[in-house]
């Protein structure tokens, strides 16, 4: 696919998250960026691995278990289930730098970030970066940059920022590769994780979540030796600065709803519902 066709799909995702409630049908899609129907769904569905319509059914749902793989009842479960099955695990391919408490509470003191803003399968991504690896990774919400980089900048609210697409491709095109179930072991990409210790350990034990399946935020919880801390886990979650590769979205609560997504349970149930399916085609690869 061209970069232009790229371009256009990614602002049709964003769009239909946005505009989910209303069901936009692939007519009126399809006239929005100026193709013919059939042509639109053919590329859409070759880009993204789901029509428009199936699309917005996902992000209508309700329940994950409705359209995932499986849950997993332990942290142990989930790890064995990635490295045997095809829901390759992220922290194969991700080497995780966390930074010391007193970075941590500078909140950026004396750090140099630079960001781009990058196309993907899901959506527009926002991706900052220091020296020591991937620092933010987040989506542009309603099409709109301004928030994704005030959240980005909230975050460190004392760091130098410089916006600069061109050093940053190369890390979209590396995130893309590892979420896509592509990564090399032997290329890992590198994030600087700046967090509390209890923090640090949730997202850890995210990356053992492999794709296509989930995690409630007790079964987590309890992996972390606490099963009373699912409501701290929920927190650590949504603090996530690293959306995507830390997959916080492979989260859910115990009786299965998808809500509770900092860029919206739409999208949460879009990337789980592009994750199932597939993991399902790879599955059935390998029957074959």
């Amino acid at each position: 696919m061209g970069a232009f066709q790229y371009d256009i799909i990614t602002k049709a995702i964003d769009y239909l998250v946005a505009e989910h409630d209303a069901r936009p049908d692939l007519d009126a899609l399809a006239a929005k960026f100026g193709y013919e129907p059939t042509h639109f769904q053919k590329i859409f569905k070759d880009h993204v691995g789901v029509s428009p319509k199936r699309m917005v059914q996902y992000m209508n749902y309700s329940r994950a278990r409705d359209f995932l793989l499986e849950g997993y009842p332990t942290l142990e479960a989930a790890h064995a289930a990635g490295l045997s099955g095809g829901g390759r695990l992220h922290d194969l391919f991700v080497a995780c730098e966390a930074a010391t408490p007193g970075m941590v509470q500078k909140r950026g003191e004396g750090m140099e970030i630079s960001y781009g803003y990058h196309p993907s399968p899901i959506g527009d991504i926002l991706i900052a970066q220091t020296e020591a690896g991937v620092c933010w990774l987040g989506f542009v919400v309603d099409e709109d940059r301004a928030d994704s980089l005030r959240r980005l900048k909230a975050h460190w609210p004392r760091a130098r920022f410089r916006e600069d697409a061109g050093g940053t491709q190369k890390t979209a095109e590396h995130v893309l590769r590892i979420w896509s179930g592509a990564g090399d072991a032997n290329d890992k990409l590198r994030l600087d994780l700046h967090g509390t210790n209890f923090q640090i350990q949730v997202w850890r034990a995210l990356l053992k979540i492999p794709a296509g399946g989930v995690m409630s935020y007790g079964d987590i919880a309890a992996g972390l030796g606490d099963a009373k801390a699912s409501r701290a886990v929920g927190t650590a979650c949504g603090a996530n600065p690293i959306m995507l590769l830390i997959p916080c979205h492979r989260v859910i609560q115990k009786s299965g709803i998808v809500e509770n997504y900092a860029w919206g349970a739409p999208r949460k149930k879009m990337i789980l519902s592009i994750e199932s399916d597939r993991c399902n085609k790879s599955s059935a690869k390998l029957r074959d």
